[in-house]
């Protein structure tokens, strides 16, 4: 079965996606809670329609993250993680520590899912991830994991 997803869900898909799913659970789970709706040819329509909205909002938005992008721009967020003798860390930093982080240390509200970072530290050290504002905005923060 294919749904259109509303809501970003784990291990299915994100907002506005296509995906593939057991009947049972799209017709039991998925439809009834509002998250999906079948992708027929009226929803794909309203879905290119929804699209649209939302790439507009996102046009409107675009002078706001440049200014977030430049307050951004050359500072460093520290974060606290639990750590062995040899520095390694129990578990890993991720892109929700590192959100929080950003908005106590520096006020600024950034979405967990605009940072990335091709691999996750799990070392005490400094590091760099990329932060994808919009396709036109980009910047970077350097962040240090210190041991508590």
């Amino acid at each position: 079965m294919e749904l259109i997803l509303l809501k970003d869900l784990d291990r299915v898909g994100y907002k506005h996606d296509i995906v593939k799913v057991k009947n049972g659970y799209g017709r039991n789970f998925l439809i009834p809670q509002g998250v999906g709706v079948i992708a027929n040819a009226t929803n794909r329509k309203k879905l290119d329609v929804l699209k649209d909205e939302e790439a507009k909002k996102e046009a409107a938005r675009l002078d706001e993250y440049k200014e977030m992008a430049t307050q951004i721009a050359g500072k460093s967020v520290k974060i606290g993680v639990k750590a062995g003798t040899s520095g390694k860390i129990f578990g890993s930093v991720t892109n929700i520590q590192l959100s929080q982080a950003i908005q106590e240390q520096l006020g600024i509200e950034v979405h967990r899912k605009k940072i990335a970072m091709d691999e996750w530290p799990k070392e005490i050290g400094s590091f760099t991830a990329n932060i994808n504002f919009h396709d036109e905005v980009k910047s970077t923060i350097d962040f240090e994991l210190i041991k508590e």
